[in-house]
């Protein structure tokens, strides 16, 4: 298993008590790629640049077109372009995982006003594997939990640091693009809000 099929498996695992944005946790995969690839050596972080390693196998589908999406030139990239670029649709992709492994099933519901599908998880040793780790508080899932806020109060103070710099810097990138995500989202709700008070005014 892998630090993203954990994270995504989590936040199914929670999403009834707390629904994370489809963008927040698609750059939040992405960090979450950048530090296993970190830790397997594919990459490394020279001067603020995610620079390739050697050809480790990666044998994890999903981390393999990962690491074949690096940018292998100079000048590479930041970590935080690593995110915006990695992460465009990244829970599509995962969640197309789990369901073709069996992992996890659509189920559709119907009212007498919308019909829509949610993704639900299946037992599996995967969902297992996930559980432990969250529980055992493993530094890296636990700040990506947190950086979602899928860990709250007490146990997200609880929450172990991570002491690798290399992966500490991609996850203090990752709360800044988060930050910046939620801002965007803030200016285009009042954008809307101004809009439809504008067309009150005029009376539309």
């Amino acid at each position: 298993m892998t630090t993203p099929r954990d994270l995504i498996i989590t936040a199914l695992e929670r999403a009834a008590e707390h629904a994370v944005e489809p963008g927040d946790l698609s750059l939040a995969l992405a960090a979450a790629e950048a530090v296993d690839l970190l830790a397997a050596g594919a990459v490394a972080l020279d001067g603020g640049l995610l620079v390739p390693g050697g050809h480790r196998e990666i044998t994890d589908p999903l981390l393999a077109e990962a690491a074949s999406a690096l940018v292998r030139r100079p000048p590479y990239e930041t970590p935080g372009a690593w995110l915006w670029r990695r992460g465009r649709g990244l829970t599509d992709g995962y969640l197309t995982g789990l369901e073709a492994e069996g992992e996890a099933v659509r189920e559709r519901h119907r009212n007498w006003l919308v019909r829509h599908t949610r993704t639900v998880l299946t037992e599996s040793a995967a969902r297992r594997r996930a559980a432990d780790r969250l529980a055992a508080d493993e530094p890296v899932l636990a700040a990506l939990t947190k950086a979602l806020g899928l860990r709250g109060g007490p146990e997200a103070d609880a929450a172990p640091g991570v002491t690798d710099p290399a992966a500490a810097r991609v996850l203090a990138t990752l709360d800044d693009a988060l930050a910046e995500l939620a801002a965007e989202r803030l200016r285009r709700s009042r954008r809307q809000a101004d809009a439809a008070a504008e067309n009150v005014r005029r009376g539309y």
